[in-house]
């Protein structure tokens, strides 16, 4: 009895403890490797350092870049509200 529960102590000191480590491992790698092979495919890794821009060097951290403004168009004046449809009301049975 006493080594049943010595087996079974360990067994869930293993899954408890052990087991996340090698499972973040085993994913990390494999999540790894997928987006090598993303980026050998596609031109890019999400795990490489993002490329500055053509303006991207001259910014400081935290400043915001603009390439397009929409441009304004005159406020119209607010039309007054002269009223809906007069619908006769028929009541049906």
């Amino acid at each position: 009895m006493i080594k049943f529960l010595l087996v079974l102590l360990l067994l869930w000191l293993l899954m408890r403890f052990v087991m996340p480590l090698i499972l973040r491992l085993v994913v990390g790698n494999l999540v790894k490797k997928q987006a090598q092979r993303f980026g050998q495919q596609f031109g890019g890794s999400p795990f490489e350092a993002p490329r500055p821009g053509p303006r991207g060097s001259g910014a400081a951290p935290g400043e915001v870049h603009v390439d397009y403004v929409p441009p304004r168009t005159k406020p119209r004046p607010p039309q007054e509200f002269k009223g809906g449809e007069y619908v006769d009301f028929e009541e049906v049975k």
